[in-house]
Parts: structure tokens; sequence; C-alpha cells
């Protein structure tokens, strides 16, 4: 089909765990992406990454905004939701039952994340420092206004130097993921700022990117693979 959405697929080498969607950052699928898959993948996870910037070229972006937005801006909600179901569609074929099958996300993806938490069935969900915590973007809404509908454990990582999204965002986040009932948790790392993850960037930082990854790792042990 021609416009099948394209997936980076990292496999285990044994069995897996269960499955995880990652969703990428503003700049696409570009070599952090692939890397944090493989990362997932020698942690026993099948990682899938859909490429939501297919409909533009699907080009892998320098860390440039300028460069970025205009693939950014050209996204549909109904363009999302259809290549995040082509990634859970991919755990279906793969025979990961909806109990082990998680999402990740970092910035635009980190929003998409906790999204995907609240619309699909999963079974639990990370989100890296996503933003549109207080005005919805892609045609979704805010995220304070999905966060009580999550049917899956959530964990929110954020740094307080993120200059677009302020501390005071982040903690009434935290509280309106707590009314969902789900088990919900929100760590803020106070040396951080936005993208602290990612070893490419500028705004990279270690001791806050180490812990998040652990975090992350226990928490799909916790949720995924022990379900």
């Amino acid at each position: 089909m021609a416009d099948a959405t394209p997936l980076s697929v990292h496999a285990p080498d044994g069995p897996p765990a269960g499955g995880l969607v990652v969703i990428q950052e503003i700049f696409g699928v570009n070599d952090h992406i692939e890397d944090i898959c493989r990362r997932l993948a020698s942690e026993g996870w099948l990682a899938v990454a859909p490429h939501l910037f297919h409909r533009t070229g699907d080009p892998k972006l320098p860390y440039d905004l300028t460069e970025a937005l205009p693939h950014a801006e050209a996204l549909t909600r109904d363009g999302i939701v259809d290549d995040l179901d082509a990634a859970l569609g991919h755990l279906d074929e793969a025979s990961v039952p909806v109990e082990r099958r998680g999402v990740v996300g970092f910035c635009a993806g980190g929003a998409l994340a906790l999204v995907t938490a609240a619309e699909r069935p999963v079974g639990a969900a990370v989100t890296f420092y996503g933003g549109g915590v207080m005005s919805g973007r892609f045609g979704f809404p805010a995220l304070v206004d999905v966060a009580p509908r999550l049917g899956a454990p959530w964990l929110g990582l954020y740094g307080d130097r993120d200059l677009g999204i302020p501390v005071d965002d982040v903690e009434q986040l935290r509280a309106a993921a707590a009314s969902s009932g789900q088990e919900t948790e929100v760590v803020r790392y106070p040396d951080a700022g936005h993208g602290f993850n990612c070893d490419r960037r500028d705004s990279y930082e270690p001791a806050s990117a180490a812990d998040a990854w652990q975090r992350t790792l226990a928490w799909f042990d916790r949720h995924l693979r022990q379900a």
C-alpha cells in the first residue's frame, strides 16, 4: 500500500518479553530513536518506531527546529493515529498481547505516548518531556485534559530547566494524571532541560538521562514483563 506507515523494528535475540511502540521526537526517526529501539531490544522488548514524517519525505533531520517545523506542522491527528495504529498492528501480528505492550515517547512523541495510553489499549506508558500540557498539539486536546482518561499506568519524566514546559504545568499534569485511577508517577530533574535524554543534543544531561532510563525499564518490567 503506497502510503503504509514505515516502521523501524528492532527485535530481541530471543522471544520478546513484550512490545513497545517508540514515538519519535519532533526531529523524526533519527539515529537517536533507532538507538533507543536497539537498547530496548537488548532488554528483551520488541521495539517498533512509526515514521510520522513519511508523508513529507521521511527525512533524517538534524537538531534544527527550522528544518523540523515544516514536517511537524504538516502532521494531522488522523495521520498520527493511523501511524500509531500501524505500530500497534505490528505488535498484533507479532502476537504480543495487550497486557504486554507499552508505549514510550520523546518530546512531541512524549505527548503522543500519553494520548495513546488514554485512547488505545496498552499495558503501560512513559513520557519523556512531552509538551502540549496546557494547550493541545496536532489536533489533540491538552494533556491535562487527556490525562484523567488514562487507561494504563503512566510515568512522566520532565526537566525543571525545560523552558517550554514550566514546572507549574508539570505539577498540573501530575494532578490530572493522578485523577485517572491508574498508577501514575511524575519525576522532575532539577538539572535537566528539554531533550535531556538525548546524547546527541547540547541539552543532554547524563545523570538525569541515566536515572530516567532505569526508571523506564523498571516501569515496563513491573507493568508489562510481569503481567
